[in-house]
């Protein structure tokens, strides 16, 4: 690499690493407890869990009945009778339950949240509302800064700022490691020196996992502007025929939606149901999202469209690409869908990157007071002017 362009890779790799950084940081500080959300949300008392089973049913050892969906409806309906159903949901850990979200009308963000036995047709509990609490505080600091579309879109900015500073990382490595072997951190010299070091050795070790978590992070900032386009393009053509008629008054059975759904798609279970009006239905339509059985599976979800006033399937297909792609980048940036093994190495992961981005601020703040330092010396030995090209150890730290 000539010196021009070891130059240039420096300039890249600092000042992509200088704007994102701050920001980075906070990122892999308010995403370390979203790892273990779930976790920390049974430790707060923030999830429901389904009743136990009668012991008569426990003993017999049979698979638990199913209350008729509509009487689930019902019972949400019946804890707050003047709002109208926007989703229904299954955890698939968690079957014996149904979560329903109604409000005021069909794109309420004032929503309520209620749990329903899935066994039983009885009210179970609500679920804490986001906007308030510690993990409400993590998320939104991670997802969108508080500023709705706008931060996410930034915080976009920053990822891909991120991956600039990852791939001048990695190709500053080579020349600067070449006198040196992998893994080196030198002792007994400056501190500088040896953080230094390990700020090559950790940003090495954590490079496949900071491309991954940074690129699925950058895809997940897209979210909104993904479900724009497909409800502009897709779902509009799906929904072409029902152009100018009006919306139904009296919505078919969703035990009946739901059967006709799973019987056109076997092998899938539903993940959720969008009600009439929402942003993942129609006007006219239940969206009824299927998905399977597996680990990644489980995240990929088919959307069956019927018609909401004769429960009819009007159209099915699969998601186009990049909603695919989507829905695979949020697991794998969080790092939940491989149990607690994978948890624990997304967690120690994230705390090696933290380590990375500290460093490279020091690095970057005492390399500024050095130079201070020896401009002041220059200045009074005479003025002397620095005329030689930065040493390859300063372009390979980019700091």
């Amino acid at each position: 690499m000539t010196p021009v362009q070891l130059r240039r890779w420096s300039w890249i790799h600092k000042w992509s690493s200088l704007v994102c950084t701050v920001f980075m940081l906070l990122l892999c500080l308010t995403g370390l407890p979203l790892i273990y959300h779930h976790e920390i949300g049974h430790l707060l008392g923030n999830e429901i869990e389904a009743p136990a089973l009668p012991a008569a049913l426990a003993a017999e050892g049979k698979a638990p009945p199913r209350a008729d969906i509509d009487q689930v409806i019902a019972a949400g309906k019946a804890r707050y009778p003047g709002k109208v159903m926007m989703y229904m949901s299954q955890d698939k850990d968690e079957p014996a339950l149904w979560f329903l979200t109604m409000g005021d009308h069909p794109t309420d963000e004032h929503f309520k949240s209620i749990a329903v036995d899935a066994r039983t047709a009885r009210y179970v509990g609500e679920p804490p509302i986001e906007g308030g609490g510690f993990m409400s505080l993590m998320f939104h600091l991670h997802v969108d800064l508080f500023a709705g579309l706008w931060g996410k879109l930034f915080l976009g900015f920053m990822g891909l700022l991120l991956l600039a500073a990852i791939v001048s990382g990695v190709v500053l490595y080579a020349p600067f490691m070449r006198k040196l072997d992998f893994g080196t951190v030198r002792h007994g010299r400056t501190a500088r020196l040896k953080w230094l070091d390990l700020h090559n050795l950790l940003g090495i070790v954590t490079l496949v996992w900071a491309l991954v978590v940074g690129a699925t992070g950058v895809v997940n900032t897209w979210a909104d502007l993904l479900l724009k386009v497909w409800q502009a393009t897709e779902i509009a053509e799906m929904t072409e025929p029902y152009r100018g008629q009006p919306a139904p008054t009296r919505l078919a059975s969703m035990q009946t939606t739901i059967a006709r759904a799973e019987a056109a798609e076997p092998g899938m279970a539903v993940g959720f149901v969008a009600f009439p009006g929402t942003p993942f239905a129609t006007p006219h339509h239940y969206g009824v999202y299927m998905h399977g059985d597996q680990a990644l599976t489980a995240r990929l979800y088919k959307p069956v469209l019927v018609d909401a006033q004769t429960a009819e399937i009007t159209d099915r297909r699969n998601l186009p690409w990049y909603l695919t792609a989507l829905l695979v980048s949020q697991p794998l940036h969080f790092g939940d869908y491989g149990g607690a093994g994978m948890q624990l190495l997304w967690a120690l992961l994230d705390v090696a990157t933290i380590v990375v981005l500290g460093s490279g601020l020091y690095l970057w703040v005492k390399r500024g007071r050095s130079a201070r330092a020896e401009a002041k010396a220059r200045k009074g030995a005479g003025g002397a002017v620095e005329t030689a090209a930065p040493a390859l150890a300063r372009g390979g730290e980019g700091r």
